[in-house]
């Protein structure tokens, strides 16, 4: 099995990207696990959230390997938490790290920020996504993990992605 994450900033069509994809290869998709819990809460979500958050992402991804799919195609991963945590509150939780270090991908789909801002709820940063976009690069580079960066419109990315599963995998 190998396993691709679509990481990078916010309104950066990775939930559509990971569903069309999906779609195209008939095989299931890990959804972002954050979403989901940061709705269940009556309360804004705070710091102490994110080892919650990271082992949740964790627990779907391991949901989903064990229907034992070809790929196990991930809407983020422990990456986003790390940097967020880092981003928002300065500093990220050993066990975080350690949970990214021990559940690398086989390949970062990195999504470019050059769609327009869609306005979410759980969204916070419209106005720093290139600066977002940079620090998952080498965040990403650091840990040593092959990455293509998509970029362009819906359709494109999608052919551009199937393109490079055929080239990348086979």
């Amino acid at each position: 099995m190998k396993k691709v994450v679509i990481t990078g900033p916010e309104s950066s069509g990775k939930s559509t990207l990971c569903k069309h994809l999906s779609e195209s290869l008939f095989t299931p998709h890990v959804r972002e696990y954050a979403r989901e819990y940061i709705d269940s809460l009556d309360r804004e979500y705070d710091e102490n959230d994110l080892v919650l958050i990271a082992r949740g992402q964790l627990e779907l991804e391991k949901d989903i390997t064990s229907q034992t799919p070809s790929y196990l195609i991930c809407d983020t991963d422990l990456l986003t938490i790390k940097i967020w945590s880092e981003y928002k509150y300065g500093s990220c939780e050993p066990e975080i790290m350690e949970f990214l270090k021990n559940n690398l991908p086989d390949l970062y789909l990195l999504a470019s920020p050059d769609f327009p801002w869609k306005e979410d709820s759980q969204r916070e940063n419209p106005n720093n996504r290139d600066e977002l976009f940079s620090i998952y690069k080498e965040e990403i580079i650091k840990l040593g993990v092959p990455f293509i960066v998509v970029s362009g419109s819906e359709s494109g990315r999608l052919e551009r992605v199937l393109e490079i599963f055929s080239n990348y995998f086979n």
